[in-house]
């Protein structure tokens, strides 16, 4: 088979790629060879005589809301196979359900009034028949992949409409018996809140107990496999109930507004379960001041060793939140309390650490995921013969119970993904189209997405009611408690160190999770000294040091990660010097100066999708990124002055952009009013103690300096 671009072509509303597919459908023997008696598959080439059959495959690239509907019944027919998977997957960014489902059945299904020709000329029973075969197809497939778009309680309008739209005329159909017990599932539910696992409310309590900080005895009574299979199974039941566009960059980038505090529920659910763990480690190694060095030193060893089970059952989400945990700066500082660890679990350490390396956006993490996304158990290697020895052990234990295990990925890596593709391409295109050609690449990450979600049912796990409870009961510690703790612990240990009130915040909201839109500056560090950060007087707000993380349990919306490094700047990375050099293991590495996105250095390497209008697989166009100008355009991050300052967001910037409009895009995304914009300056942070101010109408792409970072304030004018 062979591809041939065939170009565009333009309609009412509507532009489609178009692709020549050339299919060999017959080989035989020529004259000569069957003279010879012989066949036409056992022959060489030159004596063959070969058919083809060329086929034209039309994909929609951009078009209104009525033709992206209307592509739906004839996308088979243009042989674009995956659309209707991709529409479903992706339209809540552009449309609502009520609006795609009136456009489907009153304009394009309504068999009494589709002969006036929307689709077809339906003067026909059987062009009737077939209508009514494609709607039946579109809606089957709506109910199979996107079910949840229907549950409107309490009025269920969009199903009802359904309903009563498969009573007139698809009566007595299956799809009808099938969208009446939908509605009666939907109506016997009470409104479902995703299962808080992670939660440490009162409610969740066994009547008279109280939050508290965690019993090491207890704790260590807890084998380290039954820990990781608990914290597997409570990742596993949060990120199957994902829903998928919950994770598109435009509809993630909407939470942090006063009315959308519901928004994506589900992915809050699983930043929830990822911090209560982060918080669970930093508690159990800090919550018991009489714990000796010794026995600390023993905890965090079997937090290591549970980091090493959930990576054995494939289990990144909560491998990344020990590890973070451990980074975190109150535990990284323990120096003597890490001089007692074993050197064979620090290499184990290392070794697991290295997964969530920054380098080359995280192309480790993201190589080792696909590779095991459907594999039936995970590939361990270790560099260290008796670690090597160890795993092979307990991966053995694995197999011979015979049964597979799916895979829990670490979700900030899609969600990074799509909200640098978000930032990075149009929504609409010339004429006020929709590009759907963003859509097709958004659904290469859902995609992904899915996939992993259908192979978490491979999991045969059971709860552990006594261990639930316990994971339940833990009192976490605010930033504040567990420096001081971690202080009281090693007093001597770092006297340089700033107290977290001293330096601002570098933590993220929930809102730009797993380092998506919103970037929170670090303070600047030096080499060999990690500074534990604090939030602003009065309110209890997340941390991070340069290299790692803190979290806050009394705002399910905080999120933290390990910061990284801009691909072009290596030389700023922290050099902790060898492993064992210092008695404590390395963190990543990391910007002295700031914290940039981790999606911040998207190409077209690190993620493996084609350009979506092209049906060939051609090579993907370099998207725009952050810190680099690429053919024109570039992302930078604008924070406001004195609101929320350490808050940034990345817009899109071309080489035709001027002030003005930097200026009012800027505004939209704080949720400020655009009007505005004669009322600001637009300023680049060159240093700590120099900027760029720009002129009201200057060109911003060429007027800004592209060997420092690229981030802005947005600053009132005097």
């Amino acid at each position: 088979t062979t591809f041939q671009d065939g170009g565009e072509e333009v309609e009412d509303g509507a532009v489609y790629n178009v692709t020549l597919k050339k299919v060999q459908i017959q080989q035989a023997a020529n004259k000569g060879a069957r003279w010879l008696g012989g066949e036409g598959d056992q022959l060489p080439p030159e004596h063959t005589v070969r058919q083809y059959e060329t086929s034209k495959i039309r994909a929609i690239k951009a078009g209104t809301l009525e033709k992206l509907v209307e592509n739906l019944l004839t996308a088979f027919g243009d042989a674009d196979f995956s659309y209707i998977s991709i529409f479903l997957a992706t339209y809540r960014a552009f449309a609502s359900p009520r609006a795609v489902l009136e456009l489907l059945l009153d304009r394009f299904g309504n068999l009494e009034t589709s002969n006036q020709g929307e689709v077809a000329n339906l003067s026909s029973l059987e062009s009737e028949m077939v209508l009514r075969a494609e709607i039946a197809s579109v809606l089957r497939a709506w109910l199979d992949q996107c079910s949840e778009d229907f549950r409107e309680p309490p009025d269920y309008m969009c199903l009802l409409k359904l309903l009563d739209y498969l009573k007139n005329n698809m009566p007595n159909s299956d799809m009808e018996s099938r969208v009446q017990n939908l509605l009666k599932q939907f109506q016997n539910q009470e409104v479902e809140a995703v299962d808080g696992f992670c939660s440490t409310s009162s409610s969740d309590l066994v009547d008279g107990e109280d939050l508290e900080i965690s019993n090491p005895e207890e704790f260590s009574s807890f084998q380290d496999h039954v820990v990781a299979e608990q914290l597997t199974y409570m990742d596993v039941m949060l990120f199957r109930r994902v829903v998928p566009y919950h994770c598109l960059g435009s509809i993630w980038s909407q939470r942090d507004k006063k009315e959308n505090k519901n928004l994506a529920p589900t992915v809050r659910a699983t930043i929830t379960q990822f911090n209560a763990v982060t918080k669970c480690v930093i508690s159990t190694i800090l919550g018991t001041r009489e714990l000796k060095i010794q026995q600390r030193a023993k905890i965090i060893e079997k937090w290591i060793h549970i980091a090493h089970e959930c990576r054995i059952l494939k289990n990144f989400s909560s491998l990344r939140a020990i590890i973070s945990a451990l980074q975190s700066n109150s535990i990284y500082r323990l120096k003597t309390t890490w001089m007692c660890v074993s050197k064979d679990i620090l290499l184990m350490y290392e070794e697991l650490s290295e997964i969530f390396s920054d380098h080359d956006n995280y192309l480790t993490s993201r190589e080792l995921l696909m590779k095991e996304a459907t594999s039936k158990f995970a590939n361990l290697d270790s560099s260290e013969k008796e670690n090597q020895k160890k795993s092979q052990k307990r991966l053995q234990l694995q197999k011979n119970k015979g049964v597979m295990q799916g895979t829990v990925p670490y979700l900030g890596t899609f969600l990074t993904d799509l909200i640098m593709l978000d930032t990075a391409l149009q929504d609409y295109v010339e004429g006020g189209l929709i590009n759907f050609e963003k859509r097709r690449r958004e659904f290469e990450v859902i995609a992904q997405i899915k996939l992993l979600q259908s192979s978490c049912n491979s999991y045969c796990l059971i709860p552990d009611q006594k261990f639930i409870q316990w994971f339940r009961r833990q009192r976490h510690l605010t930033e504040e408690e567990s420096y001081k703790l971690s202080r009281e612990a090693e007093a001597a240990a770092d006297t340089n160190i700033l107290s977290p009130k001293s330096q601002k915040s570098m933590v993220k909201r929930i809102s730009t999770l797993f380092l998506g839109t919103d970037v929170f500056t670090p303070p600047k560090e030096q080499p060999l000294k990690s500074s534990p950060v604090g939030g602003s007087s009065g309110e209890s707000t997340d941390s991070a040091s340069v290299s790692s993380c803190e979290f806050n349990h009394s705002e399910t919306e905080d999120v933290c990660v390990t910061p990284v490094l801009s691909p072009e700047d290596p030389l700023k990375k922290v050099q902790l010097g060898p492993l064992l050099a210092a008695g404590r293991p390395k963190r990543l590495g990391c910007s002295k100066g700031s914290i940039c996105d981790a999606g911040s250095g998207l190409d077209s390497g690190s993620m493996p999708c084609r350009d979506s209008g092209s049906v060939l697989g051609s090579a993907p166009r370099v998207l725009p990124v952050y810190n680099r100008q690429s053919e024109g355009s570039c992302i930078i991050r604008v924070s406001m002055d004195g609101l929320h300052d350490s808050i940034y967001k990345s817009i899109l910037i071309t080489n035709q952009d001027r002030i003005p409009d930097v200026t009012q895009r800027a505004l939209l995304k704080h949720n400020l009013e655009p009007d505005a914009v004669e009322d600001y300056e637009l300023v680049q942070v060159i240093s700590e103690d120099k900027e760029l101010v720009f002129p009201r109408d200057a060109n911003v792409f060429y007027g800004m300096n592209s060997h420092v970072n690229f981030d802005f304030i947005l600053r009132k004018r005097a």
